[in-house]
Order: structure tokens, then sequence, then C-alpha cells
């Protein structure tokens, strides 16, 4: 056993999970719940087969690129009965993707981290010097533990997302 892995003896918190990106380390307390907080929102519904419903549907308000929407177009299952969904694959203007994807979140996050009260939830696009300048996504995320009667401080989580990739 390495040096310095983590033993149950270490876990001073009942609310921890295995930290991501870093090998032996585990997430206690805030820390874990800011970390299931990210992974509910950078995670598309449906890609998580155990949990279908696992996740936000954030990614059909960002934009696709044409490498990416026009194979999906030309592939979509239901497009012999329905036509094709191009929609599906085509951004939103911004001005009805923000508060979608704030919509969405809000009902994920309600739905699957139950540990905390959601205060508020706000999405802006990052505008950078970068060739996909207003493709990027900041959302954060203000919301406080559950703790019984005593109001807990409110905490912030911004979490970035990128937009596609060119």
């Amino acid at each position: 056993m390495p040096t310095n892995a983590i033993t149950p003896a270490d876990i001073r918190s009942a609310d921890w999970s295995l930290a991501l990106g870093a090998i032996g380390e585990v997430v206690q307390g805030i820390a874990d719940v800011e970390q299931c907080l990210g992974i509910i929102v950078t995670t598309p519904r449906g890609s998580d087969p155990l949990r279908p419903t696992f996740g936000a549907d954030i990614w059909r308000y960002i934009d696709f690129p044409i490498s990416v929407a026009l194979p999906a177009i030309v592939s979509d299952p239901l497009r012999p009965t329905f036509g094709a969904d191009i929609w599906r694959y085509i951004d939103f203007p911004i001005s009805l993707a923000l508060p979608a994807i704030v919509s969405e979140l809000t009902s994920a996050i309600t739905i699957w981290e139950p540990r905390v009260n959601l205060v508020s939830v706000t999405a802006q696009t990052i505008n950078d010097a970068t060739a996909q300048s207003g493709a990027h996504l900041d959302v954060t995320l203000n919301w406080q533990l559950k703790l019984g009667v005593a109001a807990a401080p409110v905490q912030i989580t911004t979490v970035t997302i990128p937009g596609a990739a060119v």
C-alpha cells in the first residue's frame, strides 16, 4: 500500500467520494458536494447507462460544429419516421439558450443533489480573445447545505462549460 494512501480512518465526513483526477485521494464535506455539483452540470443526460436520467440536458442548447452536426442529422434514428430533427444540432440564440440552461440545471440539481438548497443559478458566456469567444459558458451555482433548522452559509460553485471543438 502506498504511504500516502487514504484509509477509512482518514475519512472524517459522512459526505465523501473519490477525488476526480487524483488517484488515491478523496474529497469530503463541502468539497464533495462541489465535486458532485460539477459532475451533474457537465454530464449530458442519457450518457450514464446505469442512470439514464442523471445529468443536465444543457448540450442541446450549445452549438455543434458542422463536422458533428451533419453526421448526427444524417444518422438520426428518428429521421426515417419524423424527418431530421436538425434543431437538436443547431445552436439556440443566446437569449433563449441561457434561460433554458438555467432551467435545466435547476431541475437536474434539485433532483440529483438532495444535500443542497439551490439559491440561484446563473449562466453567462465567456468573452475572451480566443477564436471561440462567447462559445464557452460559466455556470455559477449559489447553494446552501440542508442542515436542518439552522441556515447554512451560501456557497458559490462555478463550473466552466467548454464550447464545441472546432
